[in-house]
């Protein structure tokens, strides 16, 4: 039994999430999850808000409300609305918990002690109009490498490239739109990632568990050369800036830098869960109390990619101490919206709680699971949606198991019937689903998400071919006991059909499983095909689920379509 720690990008605290954040990090993590559980293994997938900065402030006094009270609230909100995805976080932690201000206070002390972050003069952009520093994400303007108009002042989304709010060309603020920007002197901390470059990239050269493309945002960053990076901001919500338990002097109303804290919320989510269900989250963590045997895997957009690859490592690395750091980092592009991107504010997308009021879970998670933004951005369409949910859910696994749970209960009393013996027919299945099932479990292993979507799609048309072929309704009429045998098998096929399927369609297994009598949350198959296809015994009860999947009408498309199309 291994242990693997899974972690996913940590969802910002402002709002629920449009479905571009779910299939990027939380979904596929809780995939992977899952099926890793399923095989036996020890796993622990952790997530959390990201509950500081300016974006949070801004929220909470548009709200009304205090930011601690805003933050409350939409944890609660986003803790609610991942689990009616079927998201098994083992623990959903907040970057605000009393765990992760200890824990950055203290890699901040150990990387001072270690020589690598120091205290510098800055010369920051304020906004006279606001009243205020600006955070890097609160200053747009022009990228000076790219020329793309609405680069942010930490990084240029156009060309990845890593900024400072001065490098920015015409900025202006976020906040109200002023362009009355002045640079200011003030003091921060900075994390001397320049010091930190040589052992960086030999970490990563040790890394062969990344996808191809994060390694390659990873090199570009090393080449161009790093910069330094202050881990220290003008604000009021945060982590408060110490020294040795102490409040450091000059720095009393500056906190430390969303950035640096934010991933440091891994560690100190699994010791919050640790300290709720009396866990050892140093077993997970650190290399000296046994985290050395557990293999992790972070999940994430691309445009997190830098921050995991350098900044945290460089926190990891630099703090001399024995943490556990990656070993697969699995990141994915964008999903877009018909080309364009998700906008909460002109209502361009579904977001994660209104998919919910169209249709189930089930349908949005394996949407977004076989059309995984993974090598290249994808579009979301309702066309594809629609096609994904009738073809696949309905036609082929729905129709399957539909099918022969009602042909049981109209021919075997609703009885897995006994008789017959595996003839030709099964034997050939046998092998079939024997090569399906070792490539499925490929896929999942690899992390491999689209793939693993069209190989279990490929098991579930073999069943459909199966029963064609094997057409009980007719050998009911000339030989019952073929027909039992028929009909037994295909029952075990929609049982082994709730197992590989638990990861990707959870709460759909779990119903099938139900209607055959089998236990769920399931585990994987095993080698031997023909004892699987023999787990729902002759004599059993079978009842008939509902509906499994229903159909998307086209006059629903039509409807979404408009509804979600957005304002220009």
């Amino acid at each position: 039994m291994a242990r693997i720690l899974i972690t996913s990008a940590l969802p910002y605290i402002n709002g629920i999430k449009h479905l571009g954040n779910l299939a990027g990090s939380m979904l596929p993590a809780d995939v992977y999850a899952r099926f890793q559980r399923s095989r036996g293994h020890e796993v622990l997938y952790v997530c959390a808000t990201d509950e500081h900065g300016t974006p949070a402030e801004l929220a909470a006094a548009e709200a009304r409300q205090d930011v601690f009270t805003y933050c409350e609230e939409q944890h609660r909100l986003q803790h609610d609305v991942g689990r009616a995805y079927g998201l098994s976080w083992d623990w959903f932690g907040r970057s605000s918990s009393p765990q992760n201000a200890r824990l950055t206070q203290h890699f901040a002390d150990v990387l001072e002690d270690n020589g690598f972050i120091e205290a510098r003069t800055d010369e920051l952009v304020y906004s006279i109009d606001d009243g205020r520093f600006l955070p890097d994400r609160y200053i747009e303007g022009t990228c000076p490498h790219c020329g793309f108009p609405r680069a942010r002042g930490d990084q240029c989304d156009n060309c990845g490239r890593l900024l400072d709010p001065t490098d920015l060309i015409e900025p202006y603020s976020v906040v109200s739109g002023s362009r009355n920007l002045e640079v200011r002197e003030t003091r921060h901390l900075y994390l001397q990632q320049t010091k930190l470059a040589g052992p960086i990239r030999a970490w990563l050269e040790t890394k062969t568990g990344f996808a191809s493309f994060a390694r390659s945002i990873a090199l570009k960053h090393l080449d161009e050369g790093l910069i330094d990076r202050g881990i220290t901001r003008d604000l009021a919500w945060g982590i408060p800036v110490t020294r040795r338990g102490q409040p450091r002097p000059g720095f009393e109303t500056k906190v430390f830098y969303v950035w640096f804290d934010a991933p440091i919320e891994y560690i100190a989510a699994t010791e919050e869960w640790a300290d709720a269900t009396g866990g050892d989250w140093r077993r997970w963590w650190r290399e000296d109390a046994g985290a050395g045997e557990v293999r992790y895997a972070q999940f994430m957009g691309k445009d997190n990619v830098a921050f995991h690859t350098v900044s945290f490592p460089a926190t990891i690395i630099g703090s001399g101490e024995p943490w556990k750091t990656v070993d697969v980092l699995k990141a994915f592009n964008w999903l877009n919206w018909y080309g364009g991107k998700f906008s909460t504010s002109g209502k361009r997308g579904v977001f994660m709680d209104t998919a919910l009021e169209l249709l189930p879970a089930d349908c949005w998670r394996w949407y977004l699971t076989a059309n995984a933004p993974e090598h290249s951005d994808t579009s979301f369409t309702w066309d594809i949606f629609q096609a994904a949910v009738n073809r696949d859910l309905a036609d082929v696994l729905g129709n399957f198991v539909n099918r022969i749970c009602k042909f049981c209960e109209a021919r075997f009393d609703g009885v897995a019937p006994a008789g017959g013996e595996p003839g030709p027919l099964e034997q050939k299945l046998y092998a079939d689903v024997a090569a399906r099932l070792e490539d499925l479990t490929a896929q999942f292993e690899a992390i491999e998400i689209r793939k693993t979507a069209q190989a279990l799609r490929g098991l579930w048309a073999a069943g459909n071919e199966y029963l064609q072929e094997a057409a009980p309704w007719s050998a009911i009429k000339t030989d019952p006991a073929r027909a039992a045998m028929v009909v037994r098998t295909a029952l075990n096929l929609a049982a082994l059909y709730a197992r590989v399927s638990a990861p990707i369609i959870p709460f759909a297994s779990e119903t099938i499983a139900a209607a055959l009598g089998e236990p769920y949350p399931p585990t994987w198959p095993g080698a031997d095909i023909a004892a699987e296809l023999s787990r729902v015994p002759p004599g059993r009860k079978i009842t008939t689920p509902p509906v499994l999947f229903r159909k998307i009408e086209d006059a629903e498309i039509a409807t979404w379509t408009e509804r979600f199309a957005g304002v220009e």
